[in-house]
């Protein structure tokens, strides 16, 4: 099984393919492709780049990330990993 995930044009963050087509920002939201969907669903969002930014189809389990590159589609899926630790010397340091 796959997803389709991909970067929002406007603001870079990480996006899946949900129902009717739609761009939802958390992979439990995701809906989960079989292989001949999910070829069409990769072209459908590559017609749309002003939504879907390098689109690309990850292999999952359920809706947990499998296969070669499952340690970078989890670190993805749980966010940006910039700024939280910027929050956290900025209040212990100019405190």
């Amino acid at each position: 099984m796959k997803l389709l995930t991909a970067n929002r044009l406007s603001d870079g963050r990480v996006v899946y393919l949900g129902e009717a087509d739609a761009a939802v920002d958390a992979i439990e939201a995701a809906r989960v492709l079989d292989a001949e969907t999910a070829e069409t669903a990769l072209a459908s969002a590559l017609a749309r780049p002003a939504l879907f930014v390098n689109p690309y189809l990850i292999e999952v389990e359920g809706r947990a990330p499998s296969g070669r590159d499952r340690l970078k589609e989890r670190i993805r899926s749980a966010g940006p990993t910039v700024g939280h630790s910027l929050k956290a010397a900025s209040r212990s340091e100019f405190a």
